[in-house]
């Protein structure tokens, strides 16, 4: 039975949708976006009802023209509303890449973005806010769970 009260007014919480992809050297792909200092994982928020994974595959298409398929959770992390409009985050594994594999990163007026390039592990904390790195790391820390759409695995 649904309770309308409930849906009368439900909590506001966006939600954040990042994918983590890797060349085969293991270099981390970030986007550099000209509204915040430092690099960070290609993602944004999904809309009204949009399942996670098409949001983070979406923004992904949009930040670096890959077509990539995201199925696992790699990380989930809460920020509190002070500090960011999506406060839950979620961290897909994009797997890996071709190292010669193209970018393609819409202009600057378009998208936000200054570029996308892929970073070594060892160099993410020089170009990284805190707060993003330790996002990254837990999501390196090859630990999954997968992402389901009313409880089916997405394939």
């Amino acid at each position: 039975m649904r309770d309308p009260r409930l849906l009368a007014k439900p909590p506001v919480c966006r939600l954040g949708c990042h994918a983590l992809v890797r060349n085969r050297r293991g270099d981390v792909l970030l986007v550099d976006p000209d509204y915040m200092d430092g690099l960070i994982l290609p993602g944004g928020a999904a809309k009204p009802n949009e399942p996670p994974q098409l949001a983070a595959a979406r923004h992904l298409h949009a930040e670096t023209g890959l077509h990539l398929r995201l199925t696992d959770i790699l990380a989930v992390d809460f920020t509190p509303a002070d500090r960011y409009l999506e406060r839950l985050n979620l961290v897909f594994d994009g797997g890996t890449v071709r190292d010669t594999t193209r970018l393609t990163v819409p202009p600057q007026h378009r998208s936000g973005l200054l570029g996308a390039r892929f970073v070594p592990v060892r160099d993410l904390p020089a170009h990284m806010a805190p707060a993003q790195f330790a996002r990254v790391t837990e999501a390196l820390a090859n630990r999954t769970l997968p992402a389901l759409l009313h409880g089916q695995r997405t394939r």
